[in-house]
């Protein structure tokens, strides 16, 4: 009998991108979502606990990636934020437990936690970003996420569950949410600049976790970033707030050619890099899709995207469309 793991947001971007993988591996697996699809088997609430009792019940792992995003800070109230990622977290925690049969639990959270920390002052080095930078969340989104992070901390510390937290940068296919971003910069060409310092492919999202399922029993508990690997080093903070054109151009030489090319430009300034030495140590993980590796599909005319993200596609965060942009923003 092959072993299964319970996938939670199994409609979601990375949910989806999971089960994919899933089935071309010894694992079966659960699929939980709000939302029906090819690969949810369980349509229902992580916040309704009879529901999560049942999803778990034959789960051997749990990977958790359903939650209430940053697109939703607007369109929903702080209590369904702390109903949805703070108590349908605890309520898979103690079924999980409860079960007895459950071995890792997963959890999907967020460099977005980070919040204030990642914004260096006006002349300051862009911010060095690892799992030891102080969190300073700037909404309920952040707030929740952190939230349920300790949660799974306190259950390995008090119960012995191991919990693996994988703190994922970008990988939706989505616009960016914000406008000035999408007025000056072709879509394609931000998400190829972000390689840099701030995005994951969701093909190596998935790898991570993968890697996480089988390395958490011996683990016990770690939070690791999951980004792309960043060509900078610290030396290059300064000049990345102040002139990252000239950084990258030392980099790697031709990228303003193939920019050239296609009308592309380079952000003026970077204000973070996400570092993901701590993943690439204790899980193994070796992530594909880097800048350079975006560069070389750009000299051969091919897309950079992998083949996995193009499959699953934009999925929207709503489901209603408006006005202004992909989503409304706000912060508070």
């Amino acid at each position: 009998m092959s072993l299964k793991i319970l996938i939670t947001g199994s409609s979601g971007h990375l949910g989806e991108a999971i089960i994919r993988k899933l089935k071309d591996t010894q694992y079966s697996y659960i699929g939980a979502d709000l939302n029906p699809s090819p690969f949810t088997t369980h349509v229902g609430s992580i916040v309704d606990r009879g529901f999560v009792r049942e999803a778990v019940k034959e789960a051997d792992y749990i990977i958790h990636t359903a939650t209430l995003h940053k697109p939703h800070v607007a369109t929903h109230t702080p209590q369904d934020f702390v109903d949805t990622n703070i108590t349908g977290t605890l309520n898979l925690l103690e079924e999980a437990l409860l079960s007895g049969r459950v071995k890792a639990f997963i959890f999907t959270s967020t460099t977005s936690t980070f919040g204030d920390a990642l914004t260096p002052p006006r002349g300051e080095p862009a911010v060095w970003v690892t799992e030891q930078t102080r969190s300073v969340p700037r909404n309920i989104y952040g707030v929740t996420k952190n939230a349920a992070e300790d949660l799974c901390q306190l259950f390995y510390r008090n119960h012995k569950l191991p919990c693996l937290i994988l703190k994922t940068s970008r990988f939706f296919p989505e616009e960016d949410d914000n406008k000035q971003v999408r007025q000056a910069y072709n879509d394609l060409n931000m998400k190829a600049n972000e390689y840099l310092n701030r995005r994951v492919d969701v093909e190596d999202a998935v790898s991570a976790h993968m890697l996480a399922i089988e390395k958490a029993e011996k683990i016990g508990f770690g939070k690791y970033i999951i980004s792309a690997t960043s060509p900078f080093s610290r030396e290059d903070l300064a000049g990345l707030n102040s002139d990252a054109v000239s950084v990258v151009r030392r980099l790697y030489p031709g990228f303003e050619r193939l920019y050239r090319n296609r009308d592309w430009k380079m952000l003026p300034q970077i204000d973070r890099v996400y570092v993901n030495e701590k993943a690439m140590k204790e899980l193994g993980w070796n992530p594909m899709y880097d800048f350079g590796y975006v560069l070389d599909c750009l000299e051969r005319g091919e897309d950079f995207c992998s083949a996995l993200s193009l499959k699953i596609g934009s999925k929207g965060y709503h489901h209603q469309e408006f006005d202004e942009g992909p989503y409304p923003v706000t912060d508070h």
